[in-house]
C-alpha cells in the first residue's frame, strides 16, 4: 500500500475514534479497496466493524436491503442506491457511521447519462439521513477506483472531524 494511503488509514483511525465512532463499509466498484485501506491501521478492529462486497444487484438486495424498486427505477450507479447501500450496511451491522460507494469504473459499461468513471458515494450517521455525492474521475479502471476509495475516506475524514459532539 502506498504512503498516501497509508496516512489516509491513520487519520481515519484517528478521527473515528476521537469521536468514539465505528464505521461499516459497503462497497461496489471499489470491490472491497476501502476495507482493505482501513484495516491496514493496527488496531483497526477499535473503530472498523465491517465491509460489504455488494457488486451484483442481488448482493445490494440480499446484504444490504436495497429495494428493487429503488435499482429498477435508478439504476445501481445513483444517489438512491449509494443512500440505501449506506443505510443497510448500518442496520446490518454493528456500526454507527458506513459509507457506501457504486460506480462505473470501466473500460466499459458507462452510458451517455452515466458515463465510465461516474461514482456515486454517501455517508450516514446512526440515526441520522445520509449524505451523498456522485463525482466524476478520469483515467483507467484502477485510476477511477484509486481516485473514489480516496475520496470517499477523505470526505468521511472531514465531515466527521467537523461534528463538535460524537
Amino acid at each position: 500500500m502506498d504512503a498516501d494511503l497509508v496516512k489516509l488509514s491513520t487519520s481515519v483511525g484517528t478521527v473515528l475514534q476521537a469521536r468514539g465512532l465505528v464505521l461499516a463499509t459497503a462497497e461496489s466498484c471499489t470491490g472491497g479497496w476501502v476495507a482493505q485501506v482501513v484495516t491496514h491501521t493496527a488496531g483497526s478492529s477499535a473503530w472498523f466493524d465491517r465491509g460489504f462486497v455488494t457488486y451484483s444487484n442481488a448482493a445490494k438486495t440480499g446484504q444490504l436491503g436495497v429495494a428493487t424498486e429503488i435499482l429498477e427505477n435508478h439504476g445501481a450507479v445513483s444517489l438512491a442506491t449509494a443512500e440505501a447501500m449506506a443505510v443497510g450496511a448500518l442496520k446490518n451491522s454493528n456500526a454507527l457511521i458506513s459509507l457506501s460507494i457504486t460506480g462505473i469504473a470501466g473500460p466499459a459499461g458507462g452510458s451517455p447519462d452515466k458515463p465510465v468513471g461516474t461514482v456515486c458515494f454517501a455517508w450516514c450517521l446512526d440515526q441520522e439521513a445520509p449524505l451523498s455525492s456522485c463525482r466524476h474521475f478520469a483515467g483507467d479502471r484502477e485510476s477511477v477506483r484509486r481516485q473514489a476509495v480516496i475520496h470517499a475516506l477523505e470526505t468521511l475524514v472531514e465531515r466527521v472531524s467537523a461534528r463538535t459532539v460524537p
